[in-house]
Parts: structure tokens; C-alpha cells; sequence
């Protein structure tokens, strides 16, 4: 009887100290749960932020990472996919996709910086970045008023959403 009290002494030990070092998930997916409760579409955030395995075990700054990454790989794959619509383009649609490009470019220069920023521990302007990729989705959605475009549609619906992410982080590292 003395081994197993010893025994489940030492272990309970060893849990709580091993909590203590390496938070628990649960910790963690409250710090997802406060970021996603602050932004227009809980289950797309929780679900967008859950497609990064590093999600789980992640703290503040991983999620900054993350939710930037995921915002970056949106930009560039709405650029490819404006690069594929661009070839096969009736000519008055070719000037919508220009435009939209052009938006695009600005987007993912303004997420790259975010990257910089982030690797220099210097997060005052994030929040500003994930905004003008924020405001760059808004003007190609602009641009297509009217039109049926909807590949381009879910995907400045989903940068909008992406960046809205990243400013939700951004603001975890600039107010007190």
C-alpha cells in the first residue's frame, strides 16, 4: 500500500509540475476561444486557426505566425487564381482582374511585412497590415459589383476574414 501512495504521490507530483512547464491544451484553446470571440465569424476563425497543426500547443506569438501565414497563402492563391482568370478573360473582364491584381500585390506585400515585423518582435504596425490586406479584398470585391465572379468572392471573403484573425492577434501583443 506504502508503494502505490508513493507512487501516486510522485506522479501527481510530476503532473502538476509538468503543467506548470508545458501548458495544457486546454489553456491554449482558451486563448483561441478569446481571439475568435472577438471577430464577426467564430467557426471560421476556430476552424481556420485549427488548420495549422501548431494551433493546439500554440501561444500568443505561434497564433501571430499562424493566422499571418494563413492570411499570406489566401493572398497568393487568390493572385494565382486572378493570374488563371486574367488568361482566359473576355476583354472587359481583364480590366476588373488587373485591378484586382494590382489589390492583391498590395496585399501580400503588406502580410510579407507583417512576416518582418513579427521575426523582429515589432508589433505596433500589425494590426495596421492585416488591415490594408483587409481593405485590399474589399477592392477587388469592388471591382466585380455586379458580376459573377465567385471563385474571386469566397476568396476576398476569406482574406477579409483571415485579416480580421490577424488583427484580433496583432491586438493581443499592443494593449495592455
Amino acid at each position: 500500500m506504502k508503494i502505490f501512495t508513493y507512487t501516486f504521490l510522485c506522479l501527481s507530483v510530476f503532473l502538476a509540475f509538468s503543467n506548470f512547464i508545458y501548458p495544457s491544451q486546454a489553456a491554449t484553446t482558451e486563448l483561441v476561444k478569446h481571439i475568435c470571440n472577438q471577430t464577426s465569424n467564430y467557426t471560421f476563425c476556430v476552424d481556420s486557426l485549427y488548420s495549422d497543426p501548431r494551433t493546439p500547443a500554440a501561444e500568443a506569438y505561434v497564433l501571430a505566425y499562424v493566422s499571418f501565414r494563413l492570411a499570406y497563402l489566401n493572398a497568393t492563391a487568390t493572385q494565382d487564381r486572378i493570374a488563371v482568370l486574367l488568361k482566359h478573360a473576355a476583354s472587359g473582364q481583364s480590366q476588373h482582374l488587373h485591378r484586382c491584381n494590382h489589390d492583391y500585390k498590395k496585399a501580400t506585400s503588406a502580410l510579407e511585412q507583417a512576416y518582418i515585423d513579427l521575426d523582429s518582435e515589432t508589433f505596433f504596425e500589425l494590426a495596421d497590415l492585416a488591415g490594408a490586406a483587409a481593405h485590399a479584398a474589399d477592392d477587388c470585391q469592388a471591382t466585380f459589383k455586379g458580376t459573377d465572379y465567385s471563385s474571386l468572392a469566397t476568396m476576398n471573403k476569406n482574406l477579409k476574414g483571415l485579416s480580421e484573425i490577424c488583427v484580433v492577434v496583432s491586438k493581443l501583443f499592443t494593449e495592455s
